[in-house]
């Protein structure tokens, strides 16, 4: 996870804040085979609009490299189905932080 984390903040070039966290899904489905039934790892990356398709595309293919790298081999991964989508967040998309008592609210520039 921290590898992850690390990862994102460089490859976007993050300034501000970046927030990286699990969530497991109680069910999930993929596709008619197994009924559906295939291990299943999705990866979601929200930048702040302004980075450019090829970066978006090298962050993908180093996240699916990564989680790769860190699945271990075996019947119980065997096929796992991995993938990543790297998007801009929507315009509608704000922060805040609460800061010795002072939330600090932080919105994207739309440019």
């Amino acid at each position: 996870m921290a590898e992850l984390h690390a990862m994102v903040i460089e490859a976007a070039r993050s300034q501000g804040v970046c927030k990286t966290f699990l969530r497991p899904a109680a069910e999930t489905y993929v596709g008619p085979r197994n009924g559906g039934q295939t291990p299943f790892v999705h990866v979601e990356v929200g930048l702040l609009p302004g980075r450019t398709g090829r970066l978006k595309e090298r962050l993908s293919e180093a996240v699916l490299a990564l989680l790769h790298r860190h699945l271990p081999a075996g019947p119980a991964t065997a096929g796992v189905l991995c993938t990543v989508e790297v998007r801009d967040l929507a315009p509608s998309y704000r922060m805040s932080q609460r800061t010795g008592g002072v939330v600090e609210r932080r919105c994207p520039s739309t440019g």
